[in-house]
């Protein structure tokens, strides 16, 4: 037997408050949980509107907040871009944030590195190849990935 939806004991407003209380959100992400959450619309984007004229909803800060946390898991720019590519992120914002956090990709890419390898050259092309695509995976390029693996030493 199918139940009918729950209606909300809070206001669509109260609800993002709620939610944006604990972390920020990126106004997609927000959309979505209160759309979840059984809001029709219409609700959703007054309480959308009501936290950004307030200041509660920011996509830059919150795509800022993700590029810091990201950097610090040893993520690199092309993952970073992608994931809040999918959190539908204004490029804009993305390219700003980036931009704020001045990173150092290479050196990111070569810290990533040789923590994860603890300084152990690949001694095959196999082992090699399976470094790269690691570091693929995190969001480095190419360049960035030589530039880390040539980086350590052999031991």
């Amino acid at each position: 037997m199918a139940y009918p939806p729950k209606t909300p004991s809070l206001s669509s407003i109260e609800s993002a408050i709620q939610l944006l209380s604990r972390r920020d959100h990126g106004r997609y992400e927000l959309c979505q949980k209160l759309q979840m959450k059984g809001y029709d619309e219409l609700e959703v984007e007054k309480a959308l509107q009501f936290c950004i004229e307030h200041q509660y909803l920011d996509d830059l800060r919150f795509a800022r907040s993700q590029v810091r946390q990201a950097i610090y898991k040893g993520h690199g720019e092309r993952r970073i871009r992608q994931e809040l590519m999918q959190k539908r992120v204004e490029e804009s914002a993305i390219d700003q944030a980036l931009t704020d956090e001045a990173t150092d990709w290479f050196e990111l890419a070569r810290q990533v590195a040789l923590k994860k390898y603890k300084g152990h050259k690949a001694k095959e092309a196999r082992e090699y190849a399976k470094q790269v695509r690691f570091l693929q995976y995190r969001g480095y390029s190419y360049e960035q990935i030589e530039y880390a693996l040539s980086a350590i030493k052999e031991i």
